[in-house]
């Protein structure tokens, strides 16, 4: 029986020359990724453990995204504790709080390969799989045994695999696909598997949509998301990493738990309804509800072809006057890029807001929180009671082009009513 891409990464990186789903690895970690929310916690449990030094200065990468810049004494001083940790140790790879998001600025400095294993303390730490690496969150507990050791157990997981075929219409995005995929099998239907992404649409597909289906294979459940790596892949990594890149691929007889096949020539906008991912439904059937926030940004949707995306929109309209609009790009590189090619000025004149590049707006950190009784429709990828501000507010998730279109109409609307 052939392998699946999870499979053959886990045992490449265990130093087996085969396992299979359900056992129990030790695996070598190329990557150890830290946000500033978790790293002090994984350091205290390095040293709980009896390690005063990380296993790798190299492998470890730490990146001050969440609360970015610090807007509170506490943050400060975690940012302050961090870049102290990160000097004494000779740390390689810190990124401080102008560089971005931690799973966009991850790739663009070169630190995800195909065939890697990425291990970082953040849950959304899935979005790598884009890249051919088996990528997926910890605790800090674990991060901090990783920190000691280099090391991590692992269960093999199953795979499920998603077959994609056709041409995704004019305005239904990466974003409508993975709504609807998980819609379809639910918050809980792929607990801990792998999901692998196949197919002609995904051969088309941009890299940073492939990230943003891998991004949420979490909130269904997910180990890790995965895509096979092609040209694009490699296309994207030559301008920014050194070393010889060793694709793995699945067998073509691999064994998968389910194979789901989608023929996607038809799919409409679909927008996740409070208060569950899952609780996804076409975009026509919530057309016309009002909104009071809308923000375009975070790992999920905060990339250039996001804003280009939310751009073709706003350019020439103005945002409802009852609106908020936030647009917060996702990396340094993302906002210089997109200054550039003159969005950052469209967006502006019709009526948005721009923050730095971090997570604050998705999580409801510091950015853009939703008051009682507010409405806010978002890029981001949860819609949890309080994710973004108070608990009695309701948060709808949409792509880049169906929230520019809601934020210029002032309710959720379909952008191809705008075309």
């Amino acid at each position: 029986m052939g392998k699946t891409v999870s499979e053959k990464i886990l045992a490449r990186s265990s130093g087996m020359e085969e396992v299979s789903a359900g056992e129990i690895v030790k695996a070598n970690v190329d990557v150890a990724m830290m946000p500033d929310l978790t790293t002090i916690l994984a350091v205290n449990a390095m040293k709980a453990m009896g390690a005063e030094r990380v296993w790798d200065r190299e492998k470890v990468v730490i990146i001050l995204d969440h609360v970015a810049p610090a807007s509170t004494l506490m943050a400060a001083t975690v940012h302050r504790d961090i870049r102290r940790f990160a000097r004494e140790q000779g740390l390689k790879h810190l990124y401080d709080v102008e560089s971005g998001v931690c799973h966009q600025v991850l790739p663009e400095k070169g630190h995800v390969k195909p065939g890697a294993l990425v291990i970082g303390a953040d849950s959304h730490t899935c979005t790598h799989g884009a890249f051919g690496a088996f990528a997926t969150g910890v605790g800090s507990t674990d991060m901090g045994a990783i920190l000691a050791t280099g090391k991590t157990w692992l269960k093999v997981p199953e795979t499920i695999k998603v077959d994609i075929e056709g041409t995704m219409p004019e305005y239904v995005a990466p974003k409508d696909l993975i709504l609807y995929i998980i819609g379809v099998i639910g918050a809980d239907g792929a607990t801990y598997n792998a999901v692998e992404f196949a197919g002609s649409t995904i051969s088309e597909m941009s890299v940073s949509g492939r990230m943003t289906l891998c991004n949420m294979a979490i909130e269904m459940g997910g180990k890790a998301g995965i895509v096979e790596p092609d040209e694009k892949t490699f296309c994207f990594l030559r301008e920014r990493t050194d070393g010889v890149l060793s694709p793995v691929h699945t067998d073509n007889d691999a064994d998968y738990r389910k194979t789901l096949k989608l023929e996607v020539s038809d799919l409409e906008p679909q927008v996740a309804c409070p208060h569950k991912v899952d609780n996804v439904k076409p975009l026509s059937e919530v057309a016309g509800t009002r909104i009071d926030q809308a923000f375009i940004g975070s790992c999920t949707n905060g990339r250039l072809e996001d804003l280009r995306a939310a751009a073709s929109i706003l350019r020439g309209r103005k945002v409802h006057r009852d609106v908020r609009l936030l647009v917060v790009p996702s990396s340094r590189e993302v906002y210089m890029n997109a200054l550039d090619e003159g969005i950052i000025q469209e967006l502006v004149k019709s009526g948005a807001m721009f923050s730095n590049p971090s997570c604050g707006a998705c999580f409801g950190g510091h950015i853009g929180l939703l008051a009682p009784g507010e409405v806010g429709l978002t890029t981001s990828n949860r819609n949890f009671k309080g994710r973004q501000g108070s608990p009695e507010a309701d948060v709808y998730l949409a792509s880049p082009a169906v929230t520019a279109a809601s934020a210029v109409a002032g309710t959720i609307t379909d952008p191809r009513e705008m075309g």
